[in-house]
């Protein structure tokens, strides 16, 4: 049985990362031994896209309004790395982590799975 996804950031400054999403994102967590965060993350969704080059991924972090989260983000000293654009499955932007990796943030507009039962 099946109980859940553990998703894997590769970092070039993990340290500063997991304080970044503990700290400044909230993200709650349990140490898992030695000071290694592991993050409960909101409810999630898995899409697959087609390319025409190697498989990627991306993680995108879902808000209700992304105009207030990006004001609630500059506010904390977050960089913003992407104006919001509109775009057909919803408003969308991007934020950088210490690391300067870059995070997705948008606003849905499509059908959410996290709704189903």
């Amino acid at each position: 049985m099946l109980i859940g996804a553990h998703t894997i950031l590769f970092s070039a400054d993990a340290e500063a990362d997991r304080n970044f999403f503990r700290d400044v994102l909230k993200f709650p967590s349990v140490d898992s031994g030695g000071g290694w965060l592991i993050f409960k993350l909101p409810p999630g969704e898995l899409a697959f896209h087609p390319t025409d080059g190697p498989p990627t991924y991306e993680l995108y972090l879902m808000c209700d309004d992304v105009h207030a989260e990006v004001e609630a983000l500059k506010a904390a000293g977050v960089e913003i790395t992407k104006n919001i654009s509109n775009e057909p499955w919803g408003l969308l932007t991007a934020l950088k982590t210490p690391s300067g990796s870059e995070v997705g943030l948008y606003q849905p507009t499509h059908p959410m799975a996290i709704d189903l039962p």
